[in-house]
């Protein structure tokens, strides 16, 4: 569905997270499959965290946009307490970097992804799309950062159709 470029960086990972849901109506959800699985480094046990920590990561994405919660939602800040992280220093520059302790759950790898993209100014630009049926995540690329779908050729068509029709 989303025509856009990745998020950069770790904000893939978590763009990827997000839009494991494909139909947020019929639930059809890729967590269910083994390959999907294997590519987060997640098992069939841990598939209930990775949604709860999915769905709290799409709520912080709709907020990002303006949007409410799509429902009620562990905090992400809760589930991120978790996170198994170490601080690395570059001795050449100084500057420090939160990294998932090796063998490290997906909590810790969004973690170090979400404390990098706070540091170089992008976690506010992965979004959440308006579309009620949709809510997939989307790097926010404008200049104004005023993004509001995940697909302007998709969600966003739908909504301009139905505001022209509406009026």
């Amino acid at each position: 569905m989303n025509e856009r470029a990745p998020a950069p960086g770790g904000l893939a990972l978590i763009e990827d997270l997000v839009n494991t849901l494909l139909d947020i109506t019929t639930g059809s959800d890729t967590l269910d499959s083994t390959q999907v699985r294997e590519r987060f480094g997640i098992t069939a046990a841990e598939v209930d965290r990775a949604r709860e920590l999915r769905e709290s990561l799409r709520a912080t994405c709709l907020a990002h946009a303006g949007h409410p919660p799509h429902r009620a939602v562990t905090p992400l800040s809760e589930l991120l307490a978790r996170a198994p992280l170490r601080v690395l220093v570059d001795e050449r520059d100084g500057s420090a970097t939160l990294a998932p302790l090796d063998g490290a759950p997906l909590v810790a790898r969004v973690a170090a992804a979400i404390a990098q993209a706070g540091a170089d100014g992008t976690w506010h630009r992965l979004k959440g799309c308006e579309a009620p049926d949709c809510h997939w995540a989307y790097y926010d690329r404008s200049p104004a950062g005023r993004g509001r779908w995940c697909s302007m050729a998709v969600c966003g068509a739908r909504a301009k159709m139905r505001r022209y029709r509406a009026k």
